[in-house]
């Protein structure tokens, strides 16, 4: 579909393990901190999940490891919506090291929930503007 956004950052001390590379679970972490700069920029952030009651939900990742990150890197985190049918959809992350090399990739299942409902719904007008989808 399209890609939605960059998001720049720096491997800090705290995101290392005790090999001196990111650990696995920061990795996930990382991916959702640029997700969350992304919607939010497109006016669908933490308040407005909160105003609306509707807000995403992951519901599968595949995550692959490609380079090791290290100490003081710098890296950019893509983000891509591959496609969106129904009530789900499917958006690709990478971590891009300086030299373009990619670092990693993550494929995301995810879609819109009703905090009140408990459930999934389809994309709402100002949920697709947040994913570029406008």
């Amino acid at each position: 579909m399209s890609k939605i956004g960059t998001y720049k950052l720096l491997i800090r001390e705290s995101y290392l393990d005790t090999y001196g590379h990111v650990n696995n679970a920061t990795y996930l972490a990382l991916y959702e901190e640029a997700r969350w700069e992304v919607v939010t920029s497109r006016g669908y952030g933490f308040q407005k999940v909160h105003d609306s009651g509707q807000g995403p939900v992951i519901l599968e990742v595949n995550l692959k490891f490609l380079k090791e990150l290290r100490l003081r890197e710098e890296i950019t985190i893509t983000t891509e919506v591959l496609d969106y049918q129904g009530k789900v959809g499917r958006l690709k992350q990478q971590m891009i090291k300086a030299d373009g090399t990619v670092a990693s990739e993550a494929i995301f299942v995810f879609g819109l929930f009703d905090l009140k409902a408990r459930k999934m719904i389809e994309p709402t007008p100002e949920w697709k503007i947040a994913l570029g989808m406008d």
